[in-house]
């Protein structure tokens, strides 16, 4: 496998753009050149990852050189950068030349990153085992550990997908996404600049910004959570342009996180495209997607775009993460590590998995790294599911904080969470588990009512629940809450119910 990324040829196609900075293959490759020679001499260098046009340079500059980058959230909290800092001990830190650095940077060498710079072209390192970049976990069991990702894996999971998603340089990837993620910036930003593509950052997510994108801007495909899928799926009974925009993209995306079948199915209703959904970890990258037909033929070439719209797939399924990629082995076990052959829809395991996309290990943290592995080398995702019967994926929650044991049963929260949405009372719902003298567990569902005035009651929504689900799944508890908590990526923070609830 070939350990180049990029596809830097000289040209004076577009590249990239975040509002007004819009670079060109060519504009992009001297700009990143020219840092180079600065990076080298760094065992790692730090990126401070704004969503601007200065973090993407910088990127692309440390693997040109190299030198793996690891992107620093702007929202982290002092305590998290002083680990992370002192984890991965960088030699610098680029940073747009108008952002203001924290405190806890002070100490490393400062590079601004000028986007009109004009260095020479650089070649990417030969070695696909070279760690490209390092990034940090949420670290919600404990301080973040740096993920050690090698050019192999990038390289792997860009392609995999590209494969499933008939992902081409004519295509023209839009999102908001912030690029400290893997979500972001891995897909986001390398994804496209792999195929030869170009890639148009909203700044931040507004649907908006997605409809004039999409719309008259020849943007193909779309890349979001599913917080902004909620978001697009709220608003497109009252945004005709918006119904137009999403009808006219080849490709919409979603994930870090499952996509409720609500806004599933709002979304297939208002426009006929289907979200598809794709799975994935920091230390594995994609693990499993839908595939999609191929777009339309295209009535001119020459003309980027034209291509669409295509079908989105012939079997996107909401709940569904598909099928294992291209190299990727998939299995569920037991929690006796017996492997799980049933492929019934609702024998549920956990997820482990191996293939060229993995990570290369945790930095510094050998005994972690070890951990994470079963003995016969399969990576333990901590993530629980069940196989449909022709081979589909579908998630049922983490297993750390998702799968609730309650009267002798494996319950995923996802499903409960799904029945829970599907009333028209309740805007926002997450189901956690807590200890029960009879249970073993009771299953607790957390809302954030439609009309907060006139809150659905309790015995009527478990009432719903049970008779979408069964029995055995109805809520025993019901809080209601104004907002769910949630982190960048709009995951639901169940740690903080937890609390919330111990309190």
């Amino acid at each position: 496998m070939s350990a180049r990324l990029l596809a830097l040829r000289p040209s004076g196609r577009p590249a990239l753009r975040f509002g007004a900075d819009t670079l060109t293959y060519e504009e992009l490759a001297r700009a990143a050149g020219a840092l180079v020679p600065r990076l080298r001499p760094a065992d790692r260098v730090a990126v401070w990852a704004t969503n601007t046009a200065e973090t993407a340079v910088g990127v692309v500059a440390a693997l040109l050189a190299g030198v793996p980058a690891v992107p620093l959230n702007p929202r982290v909290g002092e305590r998290e950068l002083a680990h992370i800092v002192g984890d991965s001990a960088p030699g610098a830190v680029l940073a747009g030349p108008g952002d203001a650095l924290p405190e806890g940077l002070a100490g490393l060498p400062r590079i601004d990153v000028d986007v009109r710079a004009t260095g020479a072209y650089a070649d990417e390192p030969a070695d696909p085992e070279a760690a490209a970049l390092i990034v940090y976990t949420s670290g919600t069991t404990g301080p973040p550990k740096g993920v050690v990702l090698p050019r192999r894996a990038i390289a792997a999971s860009l392609d995999a997908l590209a494969t499933a998603w008939h992902w081409t340089g004519e295509d023209v990837l839009v999102h908001g996404l912030p690029l400290f993620h893997v979500h972001g910036l891995v897909l986001g930003v390398l994804g496209p600049l792999r195929r030869g593509g170009e890639l148009r950052h909203l700044g931040g997510f507004s649907v908006d910004k997605v409809a004039e994108e999409l719309g008259g801007g020849g943007g193909t495909m779309l890349f979001g959570v599913p917080t902004m899928y909620h978001r697009i799926a709220e608003a497109l009974p009252h945004d005709p342009a918006l119904v137009r925009a999403l009808k006219e993209a080849r490709l919409l995306v979603s994930g870090s996180a499952a996509l409720p079948v609500h806004d599933h199915e709002r979304i297939a209703a208002a426009t006929g495209r289907t979200v598809v959904e794709r799975y994935g970890m920091t230390e594995t990258l994609m693990l499993c997607s839908v595939e999609v037909a191929p777009p339309a033929p295209s009535p001119d070439p020459a003309v980027p775009g034209s291509a669409r719209p295509g079908p989105s797939g012939p079997g996107p399924r909401p709940g569904s993460v598909g099928l294992p990629l291209d190299g990727v082995e998939l299995r569920l076990v037991e929690e006796d590590g017996s492997v799980l052959e049933a492929r019934d829809g609702e024998t549920v395991g956990e997820i482990q998995v191996r293939g060229p996309n993995l990570f290369t290990g945790y930095l510094n943290r050998p005994d972690a790294t070890a951990a994470a592995f079963a003995a016969d080398g399969w990576f333990r995702t901590g993530d629980m599911a069940v196989r449909e019967p022709d081979g589909h994926v579908r998630l049922v929650g983490r297993k750390a904080t998702d799968l609730i044991k309650s009267g002798g049963y494996k319950i995923g929260a996802g499903e409960i969470e799904n029945a829970l949405l599907d009333h028209p009372g309740v805007r926002e719902a997450a189901v956690t588990g807590e200890p029960d003298p009879d249970l073993g567990e009771r299953i607790v569902a957390w809302v954030v009512p439609a009309d907060p005035a006139a809150p659905p009651a309790a015995g009527p929504l478990a009432d719903h629940v049970a008779a979408l689900l069964a029995p055995h799944k109805r809520p025993r508890e019901v809080r209601y809450l104004d907002a769910l908590p949630r982190n960048d990526m709009g995951k639901v923070l169940k740690k903080a119910l937890r609390e919330r609830a111990d309190d």
